[in-house]
């Protein structure tokens, strides 16, 4: 069933769901699913397998034991990960006997190493089991190509697993997003819906998207904004002033440190929050003046990142590039890595009080050494 015809025949489900999303008082065009919208009768009495126990999957793991849902994590023989699961009340086994006891197969494994695990898992799939992810990348680009007999789905909180579990335990939820790419059973939305629940995404609030929306955002997002937009922005920035003659810890104040400032800002209240809350001089120079260093030219190479995104030649060139050991991956961190304002910004960091909490390193939940990826 392709993600076009899934679609259909899933906005005609959620048309005769009597729980459909709940509208909301903004003019928002997606449907947003709350605690109302959740029938637990579609997930109560199943058993999820989770696999992997990284930041996204230790947490929902977590959240859905204490929701009352029967839970076993998936983790490879000899996985440091799997004492950790124990330690924490839950079950482990490895994938395989994992997915073939469950009923839900929630793959939280990072995405480069989801086919391998696929391939171990694919067996024991029966028809009307669910596959569930929190990124559509492999579905998107058909490297994971499910049983025609299974529904596919997407439950993704939209914040690291820390904080997904932090704020369950404190009785909030985390906005998430819920998608279904196969719906055989003519239920998937609604087990989906119930799931977020479990996890408590629901709380907040768990908005409606496709694989596809989610996949092609969420790359072109983090290339052109979020991971490779800003580090480029804030570099060229520290080297301009440093280039001119100004001292390097008063670039990196200028350009690295106040940005999370800005951003907490425009996090908390939009752009007009952050506007309202800077000087009027400083609101003057960047109203005048963003413009000229993020030009048509910008929005023209943002355009050309995302048809990438859209016809699949990024998807094709990170997995050629896995396949090949990541030589340009492993180069290219390398530099990053050795970027002057890194050495500058080590000692001015620990200025601050949250770097001796370690408050700032319990977000950095990713696992680089590829083995130990494989239980994220």
């Amino acid at each position: 069933m392709t993600e076009t015809e899934t679609q259909t025949q899933t906005q005609t489900e959620t048309d005769a769901d009597a729980d459909g999303g709940t509208d909301t008082d903004t003019a928002l065009d997606t449907t947003i699913y709350y605690d109302d919208d959740a029938d637990r009768e579609y997930i109560d009495d199943k058993t999820v397998a989770v696999l992997g126990y990284g930041s996204q999957g230790h947490a929902h793991a977590q959240n859905l034991a204490d929701s009352g849902i029967d839970v076993i994590v998936g983790l490879y023989e000899g996985s440091s990960s799997r004492d950790a699961a124990r330690a924490d009340g839950l079950r482990v086994e490895t994938p395989a006997t994992a997915a073939d006891e469950a009923d839900i197969v929630s793959v939280l494994v990072p995405d480069t190493v989801q086919p391998d695990v696929f391939e171990k898992i694919q067996d024991g799939l029966d028809a009307g089991d669910t596959l569930q992810f929190a990124h559509g990348f492999n579905i998107h680009y058909n490297q994971i190509q499910p049983p025609a007999d299974v529904d596919v789905t997407m439950v993704a909180p939209k914040a690291p697993g820390h904080l997904v579990r932090r704020n369950y335990e404190a009785g909030e939820g985390t906005p998430g997003l819920v998608a279904v790419y196969q719906n055989t059973t003519g239920t998937a939305r609604k087990e989906a819906v119930a799931y977020a629940h479990a996890i408590g995404c629901t709380r907040a609030g768990a908005i409606e998207t496709t694989f596809r929306e989610e996949t092609e955002t969420d790359l072109f997002g983090e290339q052109a904004v979020l991971c490779g937009g800003a580090t480029a922005l804030v570099k060229q920035g520290y080297e301009t002033l440093v280039d001119a003659g100004y001292s390097p810890e008063m670039a990196y104040f200028e350009c690295l440190n106040e940005l999370k400032l800005i951003v907490d800002l425009m996090y908390e209240g939009g752009l007009s929050e952050m506007w309202n809350s800077v000087s009027d001089t400083a609101e003057y120079g960047g109203l005048t003046r963003g413009n000229q260093v993020i030009d048509e030219s910008v929005r023209e190479e943002m355009e050309s990142i995302l048809e990438g995104v859209q016809d699949g030649s990024f998807a094709r060139e990170w997995i050629s590039e896995n396949q090949a050991n990541r030589p340009s991956y492993t180069q290219l961190k390398a530099a990053e890595e050795a970027h002057e304002i890194e050495a500058v910004g080590e000692p001015l960091r620990d200025l601050f009080a949250w770097s001796d909490s370690g408050g700032a390193n319990e977000e950095n939940e990713v696992v680089s050494e590829p083995e130990a990826a494989a239980d994220d």
